[in-house]
């Protein structure tokens, strides 16, 4: 495993997704011939696993995640972006140069911008990948629309939970909350806004643990967490919202976290406790989570990594 020949970028972006891609054209566009590390399975991030985008400007009839993406990437390209689709399994960032290890080389870089993303909380359960895009979603206000006048579900107590199933209730025709407990953990606002909602039903002690359906998601298999009886609700479409984990891992004792595992950063900018360190997107977001969102930090993340290359100068 070579140092890449020594050879000491100006920025590597550690990710890609809205926040990585934005990084890089900013970057790129300064002159810094910016490394992204885009990953290999993940490369492209949560977008990569959604179909119609409808909400991010520009596209006034919608664009699919993936070709979102795919301009994003191309266009940072075109500025002289150079991706590499490897997974950065090590970094040693506490120094000046920094130090970036994949699968295949190691990566010296003056400053380093994370946009290391997010993912969804699972159930775990192997119908999940099947109905993937077909009936099952993690992002109300991604997918709502398409389940119009529909049987919805929502698995999940939190506040996540609560704004997912009240958002989704302005399209379904009724909305199953299924809730293990047999008390919400959402806030009092929050779960009253719920369960004042006509279209809402809730499902106490309850879980999925089966979906069903011929090419696309028809009905879920709910279990009492009491009783163990089993019984079958219609839905056309299943919104899991049990929570985000972020993908700080591999920065971990290096970076400051927050309890839940988020990046912390200096608000208003991207710095995080490391010079030269800055991160962006799902990694540090836990509240808004969406693209355009993760782009704007992208951009705000490539603005501070270019002025502090600039002191390094001065």
């Amino acid at each position: 495993m070579s140092e890449e020949n020594q050879k000491v970028h100006e920025v590597v972006v550690v990710g890609s997704g809205p926040a990585g891609w934005t990084g890089a054209v900013y970057t790129a566009r300064a002159g810094l011939e910016p490394v992204v590390l885009a990953g290999t399975l993940e490369a492209g991030g949560a977008l990569m696993n959604t179909t119609e985008v409808e909400n991010f400007p520009g596209f006034p009839e919608a664009v699919l995640g993936p070709d979102l993406m795919d301009k994003m990437q191309a266009q940072a390209e075109r500025f002289g972006a150079d991706v590499r689709y490897e997974d950065a399994t090590e970094l040693d960032l506490t120094g000046e140069i920094k130090k970036i290890t994949t699968d295949d080389e190691t990566y010296l870089a003056k400053s380093v911008i994370l946009a290391l993303g997010s993912e969804y909380k699972k159930l775990g359960l192997e119908g999940e990948k099947t109905y993937s895009g077909k009936g099952v979603s993690y992002c109300a206000t991604c997918d709502g629309f398409f389940f119009k006048d529909k049987e919805i579900v929502v698995v999940g107590g939190g506040d996540s939970a609560a704004t997912e199933a009240l958002f989704l209730a302005r399209f379904g025709t009724t909305v199953h909350v299924i809730h293990r407990r047999d008390e919400l953990r959402a806030s009092k606002i929050m779960a009253d806004r719920m369960l004042s909602n006509d279209k809402i039903q809730m499902h106490w002690n309850s879980r999925v643990v089966d979906l069903h359906g011929e090419g696309k998601l028809e009905s879920v298999t709910l279990e009492d967490t009491k009783t163990g009886t089993q019984t079958e609700l219609p839905a056309s479409g299943l919104f899991v919202a049990i929570g985000h984990e972020p993908r700080s891992g591999v920065v971990s004792g290096q970076i400051n976290l927050d309890e839940n595992g988020y990046i912390l950063a200096d608000e208003p900018s991207t710095a995080t406790n490391l010079p030269g360190v800055f991160a962006c997107g799902d990694v540090v977001d836990h509240h808004y989570r969406q693209a355009i969102t993760a782009a704007g930090t992208g951009c705000k993340a490539a603005l501070d990594a270019q002025a502090y290359l600039e002191s390094l100068e001065g």
